[in-house]
């Protein structure tokens, strides 16, 4: 068997989290695989910062200095299949990228996905839902192999995952519109095959591994003391087909130690797998 470790992280601008120690923490990690969002930055500016023996692949915005989703391996990148989804018209760039690996003779599809914040009520949320009408058409195709979905799909799936949920159910990122999609990727919460088959049969491994707790949040604002009481929402996700969710071993979110410390509003989330 061959240890593969995925992480995930929105770095906020990865030139800013890289001033604010990213690379220790990374240095510190013996990460295989990571996926980026909200990168910010042009690819040389990713490759030079992570350094020799990272294998990188990158989709920028549209607009300069906005999103951008990326993918650094220690393992050489076989294929880039996709960095568009959704509608013909629909500009995803800088949301969606996959990339195919192998690594112990097994083969494996990696996304690292950005969904949009959203705003009820404006474009900005039309857009949202456009992305994730794309997504569950992907997660269609996707889920009958080995394949993991990874990073900050801004959305709370349920009441466990945003710590005032109540004052948050007619925000976007907690919206029921918003959540009925990961109850058709995952199942309903009161599916009594949720998380196991339900739905599209994805997984998510945030709540396998947690079980039924609050939480662990992955995100913080940066204003007032929501990281200090731990007054989070749980939008980073890992989510594995069924076949890879079987070879995921552990979980951990990595919760910087101090506000001081943080070196982005969100917290890696790591796994391990067996393959």
């Amino acid at each position: 068997m061959t240890r593969l470790r995925i992480a995930t992280a929105n770095v906020n601008g990865i030139r800013a989290a890289y001033r604010r120690g990213m690379d220790a923490w990374l240095a510190s990690r013996e990460v295989d695989i990571l996926a980026l969002q909200e990168v910010r930055a042009e690819t040389d500016d990713l490759v030079a910062l992570l350094g020799e023996g990272w294998d990188v692949v990158h989709d920028a915005a549209s607009a300069k200095g906005r999103a951008g989703v990326a993918i650094a391996s220690r393992h050489r990148t076989t294929a880039i299949h996709r960095v568009a989804i959704g509608a013909d018209d629909f500009d995803s760039a800088g949301r969606w990228l996959e990339a195919d690996y192998e690594v112990g003779g097994v083969a494996f599809t990696v996304v690292s996905a950005y969904v949009h914040s959203g705003e009820d009520g404006t474009p900005k949320q039309l857009d949202k839902y456009r992305l994730l009408d794309g997504m569950t058409e992907r997660l269609t195709e996707l889920g009958a192999g080995r394949a993991v979905v990874v990073g900050d799909l801004n959305v709370g799936h349920r009441t466990l995952d945003i710590k005032n949920w109540k004052g948050n159910v007619k925000r976007a990122g907690f919206l029921p519109e918003e959540r009925a999609y990961f109850d058709r990727w995952l199942g309903a919460e009161d599916d009594p095959r949720y998380n196991a088959g339900a739905g599209l049969g994805w997984v998510d491994l945030g709540r396998r591994f947690a079980g039924e707790v609050p939480g662990p949040y992955t995100w913080w604002s940066w204003r007032g003391k929501s990281f200090d009481i731990d007054s989070g929402w749980r939008i980073d996700y890992q989510l594995a087909s069924p076949t890879m969710a079987s070879a995921a071993t552990a979980y951990a979110v990595d919760r910087a130690p101090s506000y001081a410390e943080r070196w982005s509003d969100h917290a890696p989330v790591v796994v391990d797998y067996s393959l």
